[in-house]
């Protein structure tokens, strides 16, 4: 099913995104950044925050992207942007890296993702028909992880991407607490998508007919900085 979209820049629409998924962090947290938009979150965060972000490639303490002089190749996010490391950051192999994962230390994760669903569950690695290298490390981040943030543009094309049942192949079962879009916030609720956030651009019934998931309205629904 196609839905006609509202105007942004593809900038605009990451932008938006990147900016309010960067308010769920809080002081002190241990974050890992997908590679691609999720990983915009840390230009974000606020200097005064301490935030920690972790890559699964081997850093903690990884910083925004780097620049022209500042920038070595040596120094990448999860998704191989060279980037600024803060002080007391350290370095460490996959191993480590999988078990800090793996073992409950990681406060939130934020991912894209192909399709979520209305009970929580994310498709974010591949599309039958098509060569993917694997599933890398998104499936032990969103088990893993305390909180799991997913972080995508509110349309494919003009196809929809939250849905009621995901038909592409699972990253994980029931495991998404949050889905922020440039349209939208839902929170994920004993498995039922809850509207908390709207972006003032869009009305309620514009966000129902550009997804096919059920959702109930929180009574306390916000507008979105935009």
């Amino acid at each position: 099913m196609q839905v006609c979209d509202t105007v942004l820049s593809k900038e605009k629409i990451r932008e938006i995104i990147a900016k309010r998924v960067a308010k769920e962090f809080k002081d002190g947290d241990v974050v890992t950044l997908g590679i691609g938009l999720p990983n915009l979150a840390a230009a974000y965060i606020p200097p005064e925050m301490n935030v920690i972000i972790h890559s699964e490639n081997g850093v903690l303490g990884i910083g925004k992207k780097a620049e022209g002089e500042y920038e070595d190749a040596r120094i990448i996010n999860s998704g191989g942007t060279p980037s600024h490391i803060k002080r007391g950051a350290s370095f460490f192999d996959s191993q480590m890296a999988f078990m800090m994962m793996r073992g409950g230390h990681i406060d939130a994760t934020v991912l894209g993702a192909l399709q979520v669903d209305e009970e929580g569950s994310i498709a974010s690695w591949q599309i039958p028909g098509k060569f993917v290298p694997g599933i890398g490390g998104s499936m032990d981040l969103v088990v893993g992880a305390k909180k799991v943030i997913v972080a995508m543009e509110h349309l494919s094309k003009g196809e929809i991407k939250i849905v009621k049942k995901c038909t592409l192949p699972l990253t994980a079962y029931r495991e998404v607490d949050m889905i922020v879009t440039e349209r939208c916030v839902f929170k994920v609720a004993n498995h039922k998508l809850v509207l908390i956030e709207i972006n003032p651009m869009y009305s309620i019934d514009d966000i129902k007919r550009s997804i096919s998931a059920s959702f109930t309205v929180d009574s306390n629904l916000k507008l979105m900085e935009v």
